[in-house]
């Protein structure tokens, strides 16, 4: 069972939680495949790497479009985000873990404004900045692999937050009203700011217990937020399993191999077009599958087709079949438990000229033997410079290199 702690020593929001899960090994093109099935448009998600007061980690960024002051706010009311999260086919429990957050965060509008849940509107800017934060988190724990979330104590702060309503006191009501009756701990911190946001707080008290469980560690993520501090302003989550549990390395930071067993999942398939291949694999890989591929077959009647093959943890492995049946035009899939070796990896950023680049670690009996440039950086820090990728990827992988000792 693997397991996540939530160290909130600067409090948590949405886009912090999201950019610790990042930096704890989340992949990035993983999570926005996977929110690409929401029926929501007018949004860019972004992560940066990010170094303040000496820790690196993540910020994720949000970007709404045309939310200039010209254009008016409309509202999404619960029901509205409810049925767009259930029409995304997302995987069972990132899509319940996205409705009870959403449901907590509008009890505790109702009940602050005296209204009824259907009368509860978001704000059509914060709605989307909600709903990826939400279900992005949501989505983040299931292709993580988390099955248990814990949370540390809350700092508690003073001042005001800026409102539609107005200026409002800090914690805010919203984010009181949604930790009201949890096992919440606040922590005086004598600093002005808000530190805990409504939609963080809603995400722990949903899915998090508030203390500190017994765990092996084998990764930790820093998401950043933006507000500037005297202190490193994020959220750090350690990722690891409980004692006794089996220790496995896909997103951990440990330095030997490790042995575990898969699930693989195999089907012939000569009846698809190659778009709704495109369209399979997309939805697979965003439902937790590890690995999926596809291998060219010469099937009978002299037919071109293809195999499917999808490798998955045990305990997905039935919901991935269900899926593959209820998705492709296949009558029957194979499955096979198999053994599997792993060399350990690990994420560590490094310093370049052209700006932070996270770096893929391959490590084997204690020695790192490849270092791979994290495309994402390379691809933004190409942009910035106005540079080939191919360019800022083999200088960067020269640097990664030298630094860790490959040549």
């Amino acid at each position: 069972m693997t397991l996540a702690y939530l160290d909130c020593f600067s409090g948590i929001s949405g886009d912090m939680f999201l950019g610790a899960l990042l930096h704890a090994g989340l992949d990035l093109q993983l999570l926005r495949d996977g929110l690409s099935r929401l029926p929501l448009e007018g949004y860019r998600l972004d992560a940066e790497s990010v170094t303040d007061h000496s820790l690196q980690g993540i910020r994720a960024l949000v970007h709404p479009a045309d939310t200039g002051p010209g254009v008016a706010k409309h509202h999404r009311h619960l029901a509205e985000i409810e049925a767009m999260i259930r029409a995304a086919k997302l995987p069972e429990r990132a899509r319940d873990r996205s409705l009870a957050i959403f449901a907590r965060l509008a009890q505790a509008e109702a009940t602050l404004h005296g209204v009824s849940l259907d009368e509860v509107g978001f704000a059509e800017v914060g709605a989307i900045d909600s709903i990826v934060d939400i279900v992005g988190a949501s989505l983040g724990l299931e292709l993580l692999g988390i099955d248990e979330l814990f949370c540390s104590e809350l700092p508690m702060t003073s001042g005001r937050v800026e409102t539609d309503h107005g200026p409002l006191p800090i914690p805010a009501p919203a984010t009181l009203a949604v930790l009201q009756g949890t096992d919440a701990v606040w922590r005086p911190l004598p600093a002005e700011g808000e530190l805990v946001t409504p939609t963080g707080a809603a995400i722990v008290a949903e899915l998090a217990q508030f203390r500190r469980p017994m765990m092996h560690i084998l990764s930790t993520g820093y998401g950043f937020g933006r507000m500037q501090l005297p202190w490193a302003n994020c959220l750090r989550i350690l990722v690891g399993v409980a004692p006794g549990a089996p220790v496995e390395s896909t997103v951990a930071g440990d330095d030997s191999s490790e042995t575990d067993e898969v699930v693989v999942l195999e089907t012939n398939i000569d009846t698809m077009s190659g778009e709704a291949l495109g369209w399979l694999m997309e939805q697979l890989a965003g439902s937790g599958a590890l690995d999926v591929a596809y291998l060219p077959l010469h099937m009978k009647k002299n037919r071109p087709g293809i195999l499917l093959q999808v490798i998955a943890r045990p305990k997905d492995a039935d919901r991935l079949a269900r899926q593959m049946l209820r998705e492709s035009s296949t009558l029957g899939i194979r499955l096979r438990r198999q053994p599997r070796m792993k060399a350990a990896r690990r994420i560590e950023t490094i310093d370049t000229p052209f700006g932070s680049v996270r770096i893929k670690l391959k490590v084997l009996a204690g020695e790192v033997i490849a270092a791979t440039p994290e495309y994402e950086d390379c691809s933004r820090l190409a942009s910035v410079h106005h540079l080939p990728v191919e360019q800022v990827m083999h200088q960067v992988t020269q640097a990664a290199g030298r630094q860790f000792g490959l040549w």
